[in-house]
């Protein structure tokens, strides 16, 4: 751009951000200078049209022109263990000491939409997440946290849609209409089959049940946003951080398909994806990735899949710190690591963070271990200064470097991705990799590589293979007793003994009968949870009409 183009970009910028909302805060350095907020060339600057304003397509420099003037991130953090009741505790705690939405983890058990008395269950009952087996769970997780007034997100894709429907009806009890509720819901199925591997079904009927979801919320829930696309579990399976973006991305824009397969407005359904992505230890790196995902995503789903709307273009992402990146030895070492992380999520223009606990590569977190995590992000809120000015590294030409070369990079995996389908789209791209084995193989030599450095020394993590002389003692963990398992088994057979169990198998029939047709199964499910339908009921009534599916061997 020449410099009356860059003129002229900063002329829209300032029109935009005088007419936005910003908080009552005052916007100067430590020290009482004053600092704009945003900064950019004075004269012409070829970038510019890359890079871009912020607000400005291709967001590049963040969705909004205030940048977090106008809003700060939302402090999101993921928790979940034992039962209902003990997560409910400390959600109030979080909330209490200034976290401002919910994160749920649930346990192994419902992620694998199993029942905490079934036999597969038996040892995993509370111990990775919450147990949740029907909407009394759901209703004691958030009893005393109005759901129509905090954004709930849930991490959870081959069950995802039946917990939607409990979290729905539990709302129904306590009063909020549906239309008054906001958050995300994972849902995210390809990502199951490429990196995580927690599905229940074949990727169509799958695909299936996210078009239906996706329908009724445009339809009914315009707030949610029901699909959260995860690059997080990719990036923890050991893909590198173009492998993370652009397998993420490219899952975004098969669920973009989807929805424009069921004749749905893209302009109505866009805005309810979300994403989920990885913050790790390479801090530049991390901040060049968040913001090529907002630009590649902006001008995909503007230039191929024809949004016209500046929210239908927009990337809206959670970031999580590296999970992978924390050690059991050294483990207050993980502060730290946590605390570049969740810098370099901020300085990428994060909408929502959860920090990790120092003590997650050991146990569950403690509660003092998660205080720390949570303060971990106000330290960086409230003290830092860094909310003053959007995007404070764009134009550095390191940063702009690197997301240059990582959109580059991302370009070119979608092309194989789409060269691999027998039409052309991503989606049939995507599910032709899952069945070839191609993501986990790329996953896999990736991780490989990164291993391989470790151990000849090219690649040093501070107390594993570098610095390894410590003071430390052991750390005092938390740990989920058999009791839980116990009690949870016990509540779970006195409610299914309290039913009315001629309509729990009306709302399993009428649901079984949904699924062997053509129309939209979320109605029917939302009446077998209402029921006191168990997950793994209603899962179970899915298994018996599609089956469930089975990874290809592979050597």
């Amino acid at each position: 751009m020449d410099a009356e183009q860059v003129e002229a970009g900063r002329a829209r910028w300032q029109a935009r951000f005088d007419g936005a909302r910003r908080r009552e805060a005052e916007f100067r350095t430590l020290s009482g200078l004053d600092v704009e907020p945003v900064y950019g060339p004075d004269g012409g600057d070829p970038r510019m049209e890359r890079i871009g304003w912020p607000g400005e397509f291709p967001f590049t420099r963040g969705l909004h022109p205030t940048g977090y003037r106008g809003k700060a991130w939302t402090i999101r953090q993921f928790a979940g263990f034992g039962n209902a009741r003990q997560t409910n505790e400390r959600y109030k705690m979080i909330l209490a000491a200034g976290g401002d939405g919910l994160s749920v983890a649930f346990d192994m058990p419902t992620l694998m939409g199993h029942d905490s008395d079934d036999p597969r269950s038996l040892g995993e009952v509370g111990h990775c997440g919450v147990a949740i087996d029907s909407v009394l769970d759901m209703d004691l997780l958030f009893e005393g946290i109005p759901l129509g007034d905090i954004t709930t997100s849930m991490t959870i894709s081959g069950p995802a849609v039946p917990i939607f429907c409990m979290y729905v009806v539990a709302a129904e009890r306590q009063g909020v209409p549906v239309t008054r509720l906001n958050g995300t819901l994972q849902t995210d199925i390809f990502k199951e089959y490429i990196a995580q591997k927690e599905w229940l079904f074949a990727p169509e009927p799958h695909l299936r049940l996210i078009g239906d979801l996706m329908e009724f919320c445009a339809a009914e829930v315009p707030a949610y946003k029901p699909l959260s696309v995860s690059g997080y579990h990719i990036r923890e399976a050991g893909a590198t951080a173009a492998q993370e973006l652009a397998f993420t991305l490219a899952d975004g824009f098969g669920y973009v398909e989807l929805g424009l397969s069921r004749g749905l407005d893209i302009d109505v359904f866009a805005p309810g994806l979300s994403f989920f992505f990885d913050a790790h230890i390479d801090f530049f790196e991390e901040i060049a990735k968040f913001r090529a995902a907002r630009r590649i995503w902006a001008r995909w789903l503007r230039d191929v899949y024809g949004a016209g709307t500046e929210k239908a273009q927009w990337l809206r992402f959670h970031t999580q710190t590296a999970g992978v990146s924390l050690t059991a030895q050294q483990p207050y070492n993980n502060v730290v690591r946590t605390a570049v992380e969740a810098l370099a999520a901020v300085l990428g223009g994060t909408n929502s963070l959860h920090t990790n606990a120092l003590d997650e590569v050991l146990a569950l977190p403690s509660t003092r271990a998660a205080e720390i995590a949570l303060r971990t992000q106000q330290v960086l809120m409230e003290e830092t200064e860094i909310v003053n000015v959007a995007d404070p590294l764009g134009g550095s030409w390191y940063v702009e470097a690197l997301t240059d070369r990582l959109e580059a990079e991302a370009e070119a995996i979608f092309t194989r991705i789409r060269e691999m389908g027998a039409d052309g789209t991503m989606t049939s791209g995507i599910l032709r990799g899952i069945e070839d084995g191609w993501f986990m193989s790329e996953i896999a030599e990736a991780a490989f590589d990164y291993q391989r450095k470790l151990e000849k020394g090219e690649k040093r993590i501070v107390g594993v293979n570098c610095h390894t002389a410590s003071v430390d003692e052991p750390l005092e963990i938390l740990r989920v007793g058999h009791e839980v398992e116990r009690e949870q088994r016990r509540v779970l057979a006195e409610r299914r003994a309290a039913r009315d169990q001629a309509a729990v198998d009306a709302a399993l029939a009428a649901m079984r009968r949904a699924a062997g047709a053509a129309g939209n199964m979320i109605p029917a499910m939302l009446d077998a949870a209402r029921a006191e339908a168990t997950l793994g009921e209603i899962c179970d009534v899915l298994r018996g009409e599609w089956g469930v599916y089975t990874e290809p061997a592979r050597f």
